[in-house]
């Protein structure tokens, strides 16, 4: 399946409606906003055509949707949370994008101390540190998942990721797990739904065809960078190998990706 290009550049979420949507095709992504994304969150992003951000579910505790993994540039077994301090207000049915940060202005703080402290040495960290003032800007909002998906945003534009952002909680859905995900499949106009490996356990794919929606199964591999990357932030791979580099290795997963589906 080719890659469709359905934006010259990346939407912003507050134009996330079905009016503004290109011509049917390509591949959506659904996925929470994610602080500095895993290297595999980072590639089925990559992959798609367009990410709906889903941030009308609820927020959970000890994710990733308000904290990352760090690994040192040098020694990748040496790890550190980054995490951001949330406050939920509605307590546990709190949605994510409801979730307040907890003194905005002090995780602002310790956000621009430990990325240097871990990437400073980098020769790529120039040109990180200027791409990365927009997520410490968003400190500023107040809210956990505007941090977290400005991060995901910028990590995308430094790989030249060229697809289309949507926000789901600016669509409209029916209830249910499945259905809801294939209806926020079927608004982009997308024709195939790239769906992780935890996904796949639970998704009941009759939604999706009810929809002509195809359902595909996001694999990464296992071995060199990917060993970790269901646990690392996409940093560390980005600062290690450099954007041009990292970006090759996720545009030949895609490409194998849309290689799988047109065999299928």
């Amino acid at each position: 399946m080719p890659r469709t290009n359905p934006s010259s550049a990346t939407a912003s979420p507050a134009a996330s409606s079905p009016r503004d949507l290109p011509a049917p095709g390509g591949l959506c992504a659904i996925h929470q906003p994610n602080v500095f994304p895993r290297l595999t969150t980072l590639a089925k992003l990559f992959a798609a055509d367009y990410w709906i951000v889903l941030d009308d579910v609820q927020f959970t505790h000890r994710d990733y949707q308000h904290r990352a993994r760090l690994a040192d540039l040098d020694d990748p077994a040496r790890q550190q949370w980054l995490t951001i301090p949330t406050h939920l207000p509605d307590g546990r049915s709190t949605l994510i994008r409801d979730a307040v940060i907890d003194d905005p202005a002090l995780a602002r703080r310790r956000t621009a101390g430990m990325l240097p402290q871990h990437y400073g040495a980098s020769p790529h960290w120039p040109a990180f540190a200027k791409a990365l003032d927009p997520v410490l800007d968003a400190f500023t909002t107040g809210r956990t998942a505007a941090v977290a998906q400005m991060s995901t945003r910028v990590l995308l534009d430094l790989i030249g990721w060229r697809g289309q952002i949507l926000t789901s909680s600016r669509l409209t859905v029916r209830p249910g797990r499945s259905v809801r995900l294939a209806d926020l499949a079927a608004a982009t106009g997308a024709r195939t739904y790239l769906c992780g490996t935890g996904g796949m356990s639970y998704l009941d794919p009759d939604p999706f065809a009810a929809q002509n929606v195809a359902v595909a199964p996001f694999r990464p591999p296992a071995t060199g960078i990917w060993s970790s990357g269901r646990r690392l932030s996409a940093l560390w791979a980005l600062a290690a190998l450099g954007p041009d580099a990292t970006a090759a290795r996720l545009r030949t997963l895609a490409a194998d990706q849309c290689r799988l589906q047109t065999a299928a």
